[in-house]
């Protein structure tokens, strides 16, 4: 019977992802929660596994020294709000934009970002 690797419930919600390097020539993990770490390796499941270590690790380190250790990001709670600072030309050209298109510049704004 094949048991399944034990997972260590500390790390495993963070926001993993491996991309190739040209530069590097090899797969890198990355998380985003831990932007200064990354892992090398030649195969994407190497590069995971890599860079799953390095955060373990590191958070180990962190606790140990009594530092907070950031949230997962999917476990984070998001309002949905958050202020942005625009130039008022800009303010103005998107209010302007809302306003012919019969939207809330709140709608515009947002499908823009989605988009």
């Amino acid at each position: 019977m094949k048991q399944t690797p034990k997972r260590n419930s500390k790390t495993d919600h963070f926001t993993y992802r491996v991309t190739w390097s040209a530069e590097d020539r090899e797969h890198v993990g990355l998380c985003a929660e831990f932007p200064s770490l990354s892992w090398l390796a030649r195969t994407p499941e190497d590069a995971l596994a890599g860079i799953r270590r390095v955060v373990k690790e590191a958070v180990k380190d962190m606790e140990a020294a009594g530092e907070l250790v950031p949230v997962p990001l999917a476990v984070k709670h998001y309002s949905g709000q958050f202020r942005v600072r625009i130039p008022p030309e800009v303010h103005r050209s998107l209010a302007v934009r809302a306003a012919e298109q019969g939207v809330s510049l709140n709608r515009l704004a947002s499908a823009k970002l989605s988009a």
